[in-house]
């Protein structure tokens, strides 16, 4: 395995560290037939209980990606026509994880979860620790921009 020297963070760095990481994410979802948005989309959905309303679904992934309501939209329709989401048949309002989503959602995570775990291992938990406050700060400051503050 070739590493290189250390380097100060900065936007190049962290960049590159999601694209590379994105990009094996990315193989496990084609294999199972999903994109990204998808993915993102059956996470809120799963943080929330399994059931969330539509608002504030594409609210969630609107805040996560950066991205057009419009195109959170189309992952919900792209999710229910593939019977990994549904409407709560009890309030129309709410989108729901089906059996099927579940099952999605368990998969590619657990299939991540190895990933992740193969990158991170060796990494002392303290610099994780300090990695993890420095791009919490980042996405803070980011976040505040985006917001006009």
């Amino acid at each position: 395995m070739t590493t290189t020297a250390p380097t100060a963070v900065n936007a190049r760095a962290i960049a590159l560290a999601h694209h590379a990481g994105r990009a094996l994410l990315e193989d496990v979802l084609v294999r199972h037939g999903a994109t990204f948005h998808q993915s993102v989309t059956l996470r809120a959905v799963v943080a929330s209980g399994g059931s969330i309303g539509r608002d504030e679904l594409v609210g969630d992934v609107r805040g996560s990606l950066k991205t057009d309501a419009s195109v959170v939209h189309g992952a919900i329709e792209e999710l229910t026509a593939a019977k990994l989401l549904e409407e709560d048949p009890a309030q129309a309002a709410r989108m729901r994880l089906t059996d099927a989503g579940r099952e999605l959602y368990d998969s590619t995570s657990a299939e991540s979860a190895r990933i992740a775990a193969r990158l991170y291992a060796g990494i002392p938990a303290e610099d994780l620790v300090i990695a993890g406050r420095v791009l919490a700060l980042v996405t803070e400051r980011a976040n505040a921009e985006l917001a006009g503050g």
